[in-house]
């Protein structure tokens, strides 16, 4: 694709992508403002789904190795999360493209919703005092599960897989918000990288486009990631909550309106 942007159309690009990776390390959801920013910019719907994988690497790459230097994150604790999520996120970039979205699209919305409503109401859904902090792997069979349920999820649709992963692995493994923060960054980079590499294969991707607001996303997400430690619980829950109810909001409104 041969698409010449303005000085201008670059600058916002740049703004954008430091605003997404920085929502991106704090709760997710930064798809929502750097998807529609490309499809302003002219770039094709599904070249923008695909560049924005390119992107949304740098984001999350940069966000899972700040989880991991803080020791947030033990990679060797969750490899049969990374092996699921891969699998999984292989079978639904696949899948993407002989099946129908529709009934997806318009039940997405209302599930969305439905984390947003439980994190306000339940007070553990975002960490708890009796949370531990992981030492050992957790069980293989949930690890799975997880994995390849969230990483087909992420290869099939992706909005609001961060919420998912961050909601489901304090609720599933007990861990604290921060823990759960790390784990949902790594996998959403496994799932973000598997899908990238097959839409390479495609011929989808905008690579200058990519790279440039990939860089972008990968600086605001470094800040993100070190305000989301240092400012912790109080910091994160309003910021995941605005995030998932917009995208919620976003995703009903191009499915119902």
């Amino acid at each position: 694709m041969d698409l010449l942007l303005e000085p201008s159309s670059w600058a916002l690009l740049a703004i954008i992508g430091l605003m997404a990776g920085f929502i991106d390390a704090v709760a997710g959801g930064g798809g929502l403002l750097s998807i529609p920013a490309l499809l302003t910019m002219g770039v094709s719907p599904h070249m923008a789904l695909a560049t924005n994988k390119l992107a949304a690497c740098f984001s999350s790459s940069m966000a899972a190795y700040t989880y991991y230097k803080q020791r947030l994150f033990s990679p060797i604790l969750w490899y049969h999360a990374f092996i699921a999520t891969f699998i999984g996120a292989v079978v639904g970039t696949l899948v993407v493209s002989i099946i129908d979205k529709q009934s997806l699209e318009k039940w997405l919305p209302l599930i969305i919703i439905a984390i947003a409503i439980y994190t306000l109401l339940q007070p553990n859904a975002m960490g708890c005092k009796n949370c531990d902090i992981p030492t050992k792997p957790k069980p293989k069979v949930i690890q799975w599960l997880q994995g390849l349920i969230l990483g087909f999820y992420d290869g099939f649709a992706g909005p609001g897989v961060g919420a998912f992963w961050t909601v489901s692995s304090t609720g599933l493994h007990k861990v604290p918000l921060l823990y759960s923060l790390g784990l949902a960054r790594a996998m959403t980079f496994t799932s973000n990288l598997t899908s990238l590499i097959i839409f390479f294969a495609m011929g989808k991707v905008h690579l200058a486009i990519g790279l440039a607001m990939g860089t972008c996303m990968m600086v605001g997400s470094y800040i993100g990631a070190h305000s989301a430690i240092k400012f912790g619980q109080p910091f994160i829950r309003p910021i995941f909550i605005t995030m998932i109810l917009l995208i919620a909001a976003q995703l009903a409104w191009s499915a119902w309106v």
